[in-house]
């Protein structure tokens, strides 16, 4: 087995078993888990200057993500005005870098705060690296290899449906640049601490921010 099948086609599928069973685990034999506490009560203001960048910048380039997965047609269309797709390219770039300022904060916060340090967990501090994994692949993505919207429709997209339809194709990541697989292995590696160790459902904090 070569490290292209291994990354790309055995390594999501883990990751989302992972996930999912850590759910069903959580629930089933941990429901403790599964709380609403929240670190809020600890310190509130670093809280508020970094949750709203991150999880408000996140959020949206994670809508931009899904709607080109679900409709890349739409994405190649905006594109075609180069204004448009300027427009879309600076719009992501900046939102990522608003969403790592956010983070930088969040981190900053999880090991200076005496308080919040004495409740953070090394798998918090695991989720939070690979968030910032992930944020910085991105930018660097959108600095370094321009213009994603345009050509990752027709590469990624097909890719991830492969995985979806229970066909994937890895042949279709290996020519793309390192960047590109390890900001796909950063996703793959999220899933499982999100949902195992929760991220808003912590048995500690409701964030782990």
């Amino acid at each position: 087995m070569n490290w292209n099948i291994l990354l790309f086609v055995v390594f999501p599928y883990v990751a989302l078993t992972l996930a999912i069973g850590g759910t069903i685990y959580r629930r089933l034999y941990r429901p403790f888990t599964v709380s609403s506490l929240s670190s809020q009560l600890l310190e509130n203001r670093k809280l508020f200057w970094g949750s709203v960048p991150f999880h408000w910048g996140i959020t949206i380039i994670l809508l931009f993500h899904l709607l080109a997965l679900l409709v890349p047609a739409g994405f190649e269309a905006w594109n075609r005005e180069p204004v448009r797709l300027l427009a879309l390219e600076g719009t992501g770039l900046a939102l990522a870098i608003w969403s790592l300022a956010g983070l930088g904060v969040l981190l900053y916060r999880r090991v200076t705060d005496d308080k919040i340090r004495a409740v953070t967990s090394s798998l918090d501090l695991v989720v939070l690296a690979i968030l910032a994994g992930q944020v910085v692949t991105g930018i660097w993505i959108a600095v370094g290899y321009r213009y994603g919207s345009h050509w990752a429709p027709a590469v990624v997209v097909p890719y991830v449906r492969s995985l979806l339809a229970l066909q994937p194709r890895p042949e279709l990541v290996l020519p793309l640049p390192h960047v590109v697989q390890l900001h796909a292995c950063c996703s793959s590696c999220f899933w499982p601490c999100f949902r195992s160790r929760g991220w808003y459902t912590s048995s500690r904090c409701r964030y782990p921010t």
